[in-house]
């Protein structure tokens, strides 16, 4: 039945793509038998209840190969029917032409760039790891399960993988098996153009088990996922030794890795595999199999609530933290844990975050995350509630080490994976390594939390590679994330606030090293809202002052300044943009007037501050590269001085 299994598995993938005149056939058709004995025999899921918490999780790592995984999705029983494998690759289909995060249930993370899908992986692994260490009591294991990928040459050779992996090692993630689809292809041609390394040995060397197959051939496989499970203590690798486009009459070409095989071919790919040449074939024996199946994984389902019922009556407290969590709601009283901060006192944003994080963290057992090896200087260790570790998964903070771009992808995957809110921290130059990660978190509307510290070229003597200076405005145009940069204390809590009250999407958080004072004026809000009036003069105002972070101390002083000169500015603190221009048009006018000279500081690029000044306002911001200098020094150099700015404005207005 296997063969038969993944024989109709390669028919239908050829259709799709065939039809659709685009497409990637070679990978469907070589990696069928691994698919076919996952699906049929290993995989614990239930189509009818796809979001079952314990069920086993597919990440299909190699996402170009996408007609692989509708098709396992369609014969499986997942709410996706022939219509849509017809419709592969076309406007509004449920069958895009790499697989999106939740299009259809049983797809449980977008996969397109390539070593995402694994490094996800690693991220839903731990996070079983974390939750069976959180809610399994003897007697009462509710949470059990493996995840499974398939990942290709493309996946092994991008850094994010050996970022994610070296970890997973590291974290002896026993419960992790992945298939590596060996077919030795690339789209240029054979992989040893650029990749000759032995990837075995490198995995082992991370402290995986590494196992040898013939990809094709069921009883290997299923004899290796066996060995793969039975081992705790590492998690596997599978070396499945497969064809490109395998039973074609392109196979091991690399021209079958992404472009449709042709009438001819897909005739002959048929004939090969003893189908008929009906379009979108299913045979009865294929689709009766599965109806039976679907019956097996319902009662593997429903046993396991008849279990979960019993936990729950037996440890209601953790029963009643569990709804809550899975719900992703906040405890009520949540903002009266805030500390508050009195005006007049002044510390580094990132000192308070600290602070606000530690205070939030005794509240929400789910708030988990850590560093790319930077917390002591981000200030994002929870104190006294422990490290993850391979020998003891209950802790809660997160040990990265220098892993920027692995750190986001699992937190991405532990997000997906659910039962945890997650937030990682850096400094805010090194997002750019990240940055791959953080799209995806927004484009599948994962509530992640990034920390990005030293912020600006406050930074100092590091100098001009590790001050942030174009980076904010790179954040700002990823739709769906809200950058939120706190002018002080007390915003600095409320922007960790409105991060957790957000289940849409993810939130960088752009924190100071630097002082700056504590304001007056400041409020919960006008921050909820992007921006807010923080001064207002008396009378009618002459110009509005729009600005972030520590910049907004700094439009203060120079109103002071302006006052002194009889000119009066409206001053705004604007800590998150785009939340901003998401409200409504009267509120956007009262906060900055319809007819008032704009000026907006903030340090660093300021091509998206134009959108709020118009051409005929200042913008006060830094189009160049730091340098390595004290602090004050650079805020002289690059003009961020309450008289530099009054300078600029008097100049730019002919005052």
């Amino acid at each position: 039945m296997i063969t038969t299994i993944a024989n109709t598995i390669r028919g239908l993938a050829a259709d799709m793509v065939e039809k659709a005149n685009s497409g990637h056939p070679g990978m469907p058709l070589g990696a069928a038998d691994l698919a076919a004995v996952l699906y049929a025999e290993a995989l614990k899921h239930d189509p009818t209840c796809p979001e079952w918490p314990d069920r086993d999780r597919f990440v299909l790592s190699a996402g170009h190969g996408s007609a692989l995984l509708y098709s396992l999705l369609h014969l499986t029983g997942y709410p996706l029917p022939m219509e849509e494998l017809k419709r592969f690759r076309q406007l509004n289909s449920k069958t895009p032409g790499h697989p999106e995060y939740w299009e259809v249930p049983g797809i449980e993370t977008t996969t397109g760039p390539l070593g995402q899908g694994i490094a996800n992986a690693v991220g839903m692994a731990l996070a079983e790891r974390m939750l069976a260490a959180r809610y399994n009591r003897p007697g009462h294991e509710i949470i059990d399960h493996y995840t499974y990928v398939i990942a290709g040459d493309g996946c092994l050779m991008e850094g994010v993988s050996s970022e994610a992996c070296s970890l997973a090692g590291d974290l002896k993630l026993g419960k992790l098996i992945v298939f590596y689809d060996d077919n030795e292809i690339t789209i240029e041609g054979s992989t040893d153009l650029a990749f000759k390394e032995d990837v075995a040995k490198r995995f082992a060397a991370y402290g995986w088990q590494v196992l040898s197959i013939d990809g094709h051939n069921p009883e290997e496989i299923r004899k290796a996922i066996a060995e793969a499970k039975a081992d705790r203590n590492r998690p596997s690798l599978i070396v499945a030794r497969t064809e490109i486009g395998h039973a074609s009459p392109l196979a091991g070409n690399p021209h079958v890795h992404g472009a449709p095989l042709g009438k001819e071919n897909v005739a002959a790919l048929k004939k090969n595999l003893g189908l008929p040449e009906e379009e979108f074939y299913v045979p009865t024996e294929v689709q009766a199999f599965f109806q039976e199946k679907r019956n097996e994984w319902l009662k593997c389902r429903q046993d396991w609530e008849r279990r979960f019922e019993a936990w729950a009556a037996a440890y209601p407290d953790l029963k009643a933290d569990w709804d809550r969590i899975m719900r992703k709601e906040l405890p009520a009283d949540l903002e009266s844990a805030l500390p508050k901060y009195e005006a007049g006192t002044s510390f580094a944003t990132r000192e308070i975050g600290g602070k606000v994080l530690n205070a939030l963290a005794a509240k929400l057992p789910e708030l988990v995350g850590g560093s790319a090896d930077l917390a002591p200087s981000t200030k994002t260790y929870i104190n006294g509630a422990g490290d993850v570790s391979a020998d003891d998964f209950s802790g809660k903070n997160l040990r990265f080490g220098v892993r920027e771009h692995g750190m986001g992808a699992i937190l991405n995957g532990m997000a997906l994976h659910g039962g945890f809110r997650v937030y990682g921290s850096t400094f805010f130059v090194f997002s750019d390594y990240m940055r791959p990660t953080i799209r995806l978190a927004a484009l599948m509307k994962q509530p992640v939390i990034f920390v990005f510290t030293h912020d600006s070229f406050y930074v100092g003597e590091d100098g001009p590679t590790h001050q942030p200076i174009e980076h904010a405005e790179a954040l700002r145009v990823i739709p769906g994330l809200h950058t939120i940069r706190p002018a002080d204390a007390n915003e600095t809590a409320w922007a960790w606030l409105s991060a957790l009250q957000r289940t849409d999407g993810p939130t960088a958080l752009l924190l100071t090293r630097q002082n700056v004072p504590t304001l007056t004026g400041t409020n919960w809000d006008g921050f909820k809202r992007g921006g807010y009036v923080l001064r207002e003069p008396e009378g009618n105002a002459d110009l509005v002052i729009i600005a972030t972070g520590s910049e907004v101390a700094l439009a203060l002083a120079a109103a002071e300044k302006l006052a002194a000169e009889g000119k009066k500015a409206r001053v705004v603190s604007m800590p998150c943009r785009e939340v901003f221009l998401a409200q409504d048009p009267d509120y956007i006018k009262r906060v900055l007037g319809t007819d008032l000279p704009r000026v907006t500081i903030e340090a660093g690029v300021g091509s998206g501050w134009y959108q709020l000044t118009g051409p005929s306002g200042l913008v006060i911001s830094l189009d160049r590269f730091g340098a390595s200098a004290p602090a004050g020094d650079l805020q002289k150099l690059f003009g961020f001085t309450p008289d530099a700015v009054v300078a600029r404005i008097k100049t730019h207005f002919g005052w």
